[in-house]
């Protein structure tokens, strides 16, 4: 870990040992995490143009973990309040608790379910197995919540699902609806779309719909037909709203079990028989 070296990650210095706990020392971040800049009002509302600028860093970090090291580096924890600020609001993707190395053209083993609730794949939650994809279905929940400002599951009212949400406003031809109201109406209509849009696709339940980090650097950097590309691969009729139905019961019993195996969680999450997205086929 100490070995990473990349821009867009908060470097890892090393680490102290004291009394049973162990302590990770990181590149000092003075602008803390972005989720305070989200949803405290203590801080700044962040404008698009910086936004966009933090989502295509954090791609750009995900990309070197997963294709440009010397091995597979799984993050596993991809969350807003892991995304840390410089002096000048650049984001960083840090805290590498539950990263997972495995040499490339290997397949991860499975491991235990761990991660932070709002951010599981629901192959995860099933096999426990986490790959590259299930570090992308995260930063599809990441991009949703920056774009629209509010948290991946927020439990009022109803346990709103943000992913379900939003495919409302697709469906209603209104997605741009979902936009987070501190934006006060300023951002670039064509990167807000191809935002949320890419961010529901990586959201898909099934995991081979999902592009790889590679050719989501490629949709934000503009380097293909973003919109048009994805429309072609998406179809009218990938977005299902009852798809995202929650039941009371089982919702709460995943919370609780996941609880139980992950210690602290900071948001909600889906329960693992829904699904976010679905495709033609």
């Amino acid at each position: 870990m100490v070995r990473l070296r990349h821009r867009n990650l908060v470097a890892l210095l090393g680490y102290c040992r004291r009394k049973g706990e162990l302590l990770l020392v990181y590149d000092y971040m003075p602008n803390g995490s972005l989720d305070k800049f989200l949803y405290s009002n203590q801080k700044p509302s962040l404008n698009w143009g910086q936004r966009y600028q933090i989502l295509r860093r954090i791609a750009s970090s995900l990309l070197y973990l997963h294709e440009e090291w010397e091995q597979v580096f799984l993050h596993r924890d991809v969350k807003t309040s892991n995304v840390l600020l410089d002096a000048d609001l650049n984001g960083r993707l840090g805290h590498f608790g539950l990263t997972r190395l495995y040499d490339h053209g290997t397949n991860p083993e499975t491991t235990h379910v761990v991660g932070t609730v709002g951010y599981l794949a629901p192959e995860l939650t099933r096999t426990g197995k986490a790959t590259t994809s299930t570090d992308v279905f995260a930063f599809g929940a990441f991009m949703l919540e920056v774009a629209c400002g509010r948290k991946p599951v927020e439990p009022q009212p109803n346990n709103m699902i943000l992913a379900k949400w939003v495919v409302e406003r697709w469906v209603e031809g209104a997605i741009l609806e979902a936009i987070d109201p501190r934006l006060g109406g300023e951002f670039e209509v064509e990167e807000m779309e191809l935002v949320l849009t890419l961010g529901l696709l990586c959201s898909h339940s099934n995991p081979t719909v999902r592009p790889n980090i590679r050719q989501v650097m490629q949709y934000l950097n503009g380097d293909v037909t973003s919109l048009k590309i994805m429309a072609d691969a998406i179809g009218p009729d990938m977005f299902s709203v009852d798809m995202f139905s929650v039941r009371s019961r089982e919702y709460n019993e995943y919370l609780s079990s996941f609880g139980s195996s992950s210690g602290k969680a900071s948001s909600y999450s889906m329960s693992t028989t829904d699904s976010i997205l679905r495709s033609r086929c």
